[in-house]
């Protein structure tokens, strides 16, 4: 389970103080795919980010599987611990998809396996193998990213988030690139890995997403506005 207990964010700017999220409550069971809507500003991307240990609250709390991870970067040794902790426990994936461009779609894969370090390097080929194989690219493992369309390139990223087996998996605006045809196949994807047990939230601000969803939160100038079931999805 993640809980969200009065999370907010302020950003200094030169401008002045931003508060991107502004005491946000929210409470997400294991096996949901939650949808974070809103429009652009709204909060999404920030909520992401801190729920996956790539920024720190300014204040709140977030508890994930029974981890606090605003802890987890405190004292000297906090950046090590968060980064350990996000490579067992989170998956993350981009509209921009972020591959490393000099790396083959099986050594994308590949990578966070090895920082992990949980399994032989045997293994780690067999599982990098399999993971394409689902995303039904097995035959562009050999391939570097600039050689494959941007549906590939989004199924080698969802595979490298899945790499080291994480209970969450983060998606920022997963379908912004896509045509219509792939973004349906990567929601159907999304919807299967939570039906799995994969806690996975989407941010994103089309709002169809959601029909895929379990559970939606809405957010609006940093406050969480609605939550509850996605209407016409599993409670």
């Amino acid at each position: 389970m993640i809980e969200i207990r009065r999370l907010e964010k302020l950003f200094k700017t030169p401008a002045g103080d931003y508060r991107a999220l502004r005491g946000v409550d929210l409470v997400i069971p294991p096996g949901r795919l939650l949808a974070v809507t809103g429009k652009s500003g709204s909060g999404k991307s920030t909520l992401l980010h801190l729920i996956g240990g790539l920024d720190r609250p300014t204040g709140g709390e977030v508890i994930a599987f029974g981890q606090n991870v605003g802890e987890l970067g405190a004292g000297a040794l906090g950046e090590k611990r968060l980064a350990a902790w996000r490579g067992r426990s989170v998956g993350f994936v981009f509209q921009f998809f972020q591959l490393m461009p000099t790396l083959t779609a099986l050594e994308n894969l590949l990578l966070p396996m090895d920082f992990l370090g949980a399994l032989p390097a045997a293994a780690r080929r067999r599982r990098a193998l399999a993971l394409l194989e689902r995303m039904g690219i097995a035959d562009q493992a050999g391939k570097l990213p600039a050689a494959l369309s941007g549906g590939q390139q989004q199924r080698v990223a969802i595979a490298r988030a899945l790499a080291n087996d994480p209970p969450i998996l983060l998606a920022d605006e997963p379908t912004g690139n896509l045509d219509s045809q792939t973004a349906e196949e990567m929601l159907t994807l999304f919807r299967q890995l939570a039906d799995e047990g994969k806690t996975v939230l989407i941010a994103t601000h089309e709002r169809d997403i959601a029909r895929f969803a379990s559970q939606k939160a809405v957010l609006a100038d940093g406050l969480l506005v609605a939550d509850g079931s996605a209407e016409g999805s599993p409670s």
